[in-house]
């Protein structure tokens, strides 16, 4: 095994990030290293740490100085010469979706990333942890990254297994949107996430004070935010008395639209029997569409039954414009490039950071006014 190698990086690429990572380290606790102590202290050869600070400081994070290198001087690195100035850091990010939640998380933290001279690199994904790790390695083989934002896939055995080897990455990495679970010793991970729980708390509590008294939930189980939902769903329940055993919790996950009609007829129809007068829907995509059908049926909404959606993505799209719980998602891209900043700045001295953000609810119609129930109306005409 070449002394660029080692079994715990597994390959060239990757060590010399982890090596440029350490160089950087003592730089930031001492101000000034030399070739031959870092080569000594690293076990690599001079000529090896030369090449490093050579590519440290064509980006202008180091200066070259004879036998080392110091840090730059903010003259040094707000003028490359022959060229703009150099980046402080390159961050890359990998999400699960381009098109639904995640362009605001990306929006906050490409504005994060421009306001601290970073930059910043995205690639979309897929909820798979197979081409998360992909899409990770594609951006450690092709690019000079010092860091990572990432919002994996964590289901199953591959979901675990990618979670481990986020851990073990010889450059910092902050999960957005996700927590590692406690069967899982990430203790490097550092992540921000919106509080679900409380938020869908929020919503029951709103529901409440409109005078429901009993509350259901519907939801879909292949969203990773789901389970946050209906544990916060279960606790506001518990906290205002109202039986858990009696309230309707459903799971719409994988359902074309000719199952998803006859699922949300069944739902109705558990709502008629247990008294239920409100619903809580994640995501507002499904609570518009469970909107339509009520809608569709003669059921008036919110006085036979009162919804609010989660997400708060296209709810208010809808007729009548949906109440819902709003994360803070561009705050989450913008503290996740905070928290990585800080990280890259300070090093390992800084202990980890793990941050929840609480949403807010949005209210609209849809939630809005003492309820009547589904007493009375016909549901049997749509079938």
């Amino acid at each position: 095994m070449s002394s660029e190698q080692t079994p715990e990086t597994g390959g060239k690429s990757l060590f010399s990030l982890q090596r440029r990572e350490r160089l950087m380290e003592e730089l930031r606790a001492h101000g000034a290293i030399t070739v031959r102590d870092i080569a000594a202290k690293l076990g690599v050869s001079e000529l090896t740490i030369r090449r490093d600070v050579n590519t440290l400081a064509d980006e202008g994070l180091v200066s070259r100085v004879h036998g080392g290198a110091t840090l730059p001087s903010p003259l040094d690195r707000s003028v490359a010469v022959g060229r703009p100035a150099a980046h402080s850091y390159s961050i890359g990010m990998v999400v699960p979706s381009l098109d639904y939640y995640w362009p605001q998380v990306i929006s906050g933290a490409r504005g994060e990333a421009e306001a601290q001279n970073l930059r910043i690199l995205v690639r979309g994904s897929a909820y798979d942890a197979a081409d998360n790790r992909r899409q990770v390695q594609a951006l450690l083989d092709t690019q000079n990254i010092d860091g990572l934002i990432v919002a994996p896939d964590m289901g199953g055995e591959h979901g675990k297994e990618l979670l481990r080897w986020l851990n073990a990455l010889p450059i910092p990495v902050i999960l957005a949107e996700r927590r590692a679970p406690a069967e899982i010793p990430a203790h490097r991970l550092e992540w921000v996430a919106t509080d679900h729980s409380f938020g869908a708390g929020m919503a029951v509590r709103h529901l409440w004070q409109e005078g429901h008294r009993m509350i259901g939930c519907l939801t879909d189980s292949t969203s990773p935010t789901s389970p946050h939902v209906v544990r916060g769903w279960k606790q506001a329940l518990a906290a205002l008395k109202i039986p858990l055993d009696a309230s309707i919790h459903e799971d719409s996950a994988k359902l074309d639209n000719g199952d998803r009609a006859k699922h949300f007829d069944h739902v109705l129809e558990l709502c008629r029997s247990t008294g239920t007068t409100a619903m809580l829907v994640h995501s507002d995509t499904q609570a518009v569409a469970f909107v339509q059908h009520c809608v569709d049926l003669g059921v008036d909404v919110p006085g036979s039954m009162a919804i609010v959606g989660y997400d708060d993505e296209v709810a208010y799209l809808a007729e009548p414009a949906i109440s819902a719980v709003r994360p803070p998602k561009s705050y989450v891209g913008k503290v996740a490039v905070q928290l990585m900043a800080a990280r890259l700045a300070e090093g390992r001295m800084r202990p980890v950071h793990r941050i929840d953000l609480n949403p807010e609810l949005i209210v609209r119609e849809s939630s809005v006014g003492a309820p009547r129930g589904l007493a009375g109306v016909v549901l049997e005409d749509s079938l």
